[in-house]
């Protein structure tokens, strides 16, 4: 009997170096589009764009406590139509998207996540 065993320990795949995926695929799974980069989206839309709106809902929260809910409608749906604003914004969801994918390729490429990666100045 002929029996051939080949291993796949040995094999290199350039296409996947850390046998994370292509680098260079830019295809989306349903879980990037619908949960991923909505995260990235709303994260930035927070941190840049929103910013005065987010600061004044956090005072008025702090301020009112326990009322919270109630006393802070006006500045809660201020950051709501901001937020919503930059999430019906196509060249803002395609910056993010852009982003998402940089970072997956870069993670792909290396095998180190974003959070464990020190940026080279």
């Amino acid at each position: 009997m002929n029996v051939e065993t080949t291993s796949s320990i040995n094999t290199f795949d350039p296409k996947d170096p850390h046998g994370l995926g292509d680098p260079n695929d830019k295809s989306l799974r349903k879980v990037e589009v619908e949960i991923l980069i909505p995260k990235i989206m709303r994260d930035r839309a927070k941190e840049i764009h929103c910013t005065k709106e987010v600061a004044d809902f956090q005072a008025c929260c702090k301020d009112s406590g326990v009322l919270m809910v109630v006393s802070c409608r006006k500045e809660n749906s201020h950051l709501k139509e901001c937020l919503s604003k930059w999430y019906k914004n196509e060249a803002f969801k395609e910056e993010c998207k852009q982003i998402y994918l940089k970072e997956r390729s870069e993670f792909r490429s290396t095998g180190i996540p974003k959070k464990h990666r020190v940026e080279k100045v």
